[in-house]
C-alpha cells in the first residue's frame, strides 16, 4: 500500500526540521484549539440559575430557532452566543422587564448538541465527522482521520463552506500541505474548524 500524501508530507517535515519544528508545530495546534469558544446550538441543554432565585433556575433546551423558554421572561434567544454573551442577554431581560434589580445568571452546558463537519472530495476516507466537546478540529486533524489526501488532490487549495448564523455563506481555502510542512500563514479561523462546516479537497490538474 503507497503512503498518503499527509504521511509523505509530515515525513518531510521531520526530515526538513527534526522533532523540534513538529512539537512546535503541534504546541502551536494546542493553542490555537485552547481559543476555541462554543456557541450555543441547536438541541444544545442547558442548566440557567438565577443567584438567590430558586424559582427562576431551570433547565432549557435551544430549539431550531436560537430560542430557550424562561420562568417570567418566555422565549428569549441564545442561540449562536457564548455562554457569557447569553448569561448578560438572560441578566439583560430581566432588568428591562423590571423582574429583577441586579440578577446574576449563570448557564452551564449539560449536554452538547452533536456537532458534525464534513470532508468531501479527493481524500481516502470521505464523510462526516462527529466534533469532540468542548473543542474542534483543525484542517490537519480532518484530514488525518479521514484517511489524508489521495495522490491526485490537490492539498494546497483545500476549500472550507461555512454557513454564517445569519445564513450567509463564507467560503476560506486553506494550504493544508503548508500547514503540514510547518509554513502556514493563516489566522486561526481559517483552519479551525465550527460545526456544520463542508471540507472539499479539489483534484490536482496533472
Amino acid at each position: 500500500m503507497k503512503p498518503s500524501r499527509l504521511l509523505l508530507a509530515l515525513l518531510a517535515a521531520l526530515l526538513a526540521g527534526g522533532p523540534t519544528s513538529l512539537r512546535a508545530q503541534s504546541d502551536s495546534m494546542k493553542a490555537e484549539k485552547k481559543n476555541y469558544v462554543h456557541t450555543l446550538a441547536l438541541a444544545d441543554k442547558l442548566r440557567i440559575s438565577v443567584y438567590q432565585e430558586d424559582d427562576l433556575s431551570t433547565q432549557a433546551r435551544i430549539d431550531a430557532r436560537g430560542r430557550v423558554n424562561l420562568p417570567l421572561l418566555g422565549e428569549i434567544t441564545i442561540g449562536g452566543m457564548t455562554v457569557t454573551e447569553a448569561q448578560a442577554a438572560v441578566e439583560n431581560a430581566y432588568k428591562e422587564g423590571r423582574y429583577l434589580r441586579n440578577p446574576q445568571v449563570t448557564i452551564n452546558v449539560e449536554e452538547y448538541a452533536t456537532r458534525e463537519v464534513s470532508i468531501q472530495g479527493q481524500i481516502r476516507s470521505p464523510g462526516r465527522f462527529s466534533l469532540p466537546p468542548e473543542s474542534t478540529y483543525t484542517v490537519v486533524e480532518l484530514v488525518s482521520k479521514a484517511g489524508g489526501i489521495t495522490d491526485i488532490g490537490k492539498g494546497t487549495a483545500v476549500v472550507i463552506t461555512r454557513i454564517l448564523a445569519d445564513g450567509t455563506k463564507k467560503v476560506f481555502t486553506v494550504d493544508v500541505d503548508s500547514i503540514i510542512k510547518g509554513k502556514k500563514d493563516n489566522k486561526s479561523e481559517d483552519f479551525l474548524l465550527q460545526t456544520g462546516d463542508n471540507v472539499y479537497v479539489p483534484e490536482r490538474l496533472i
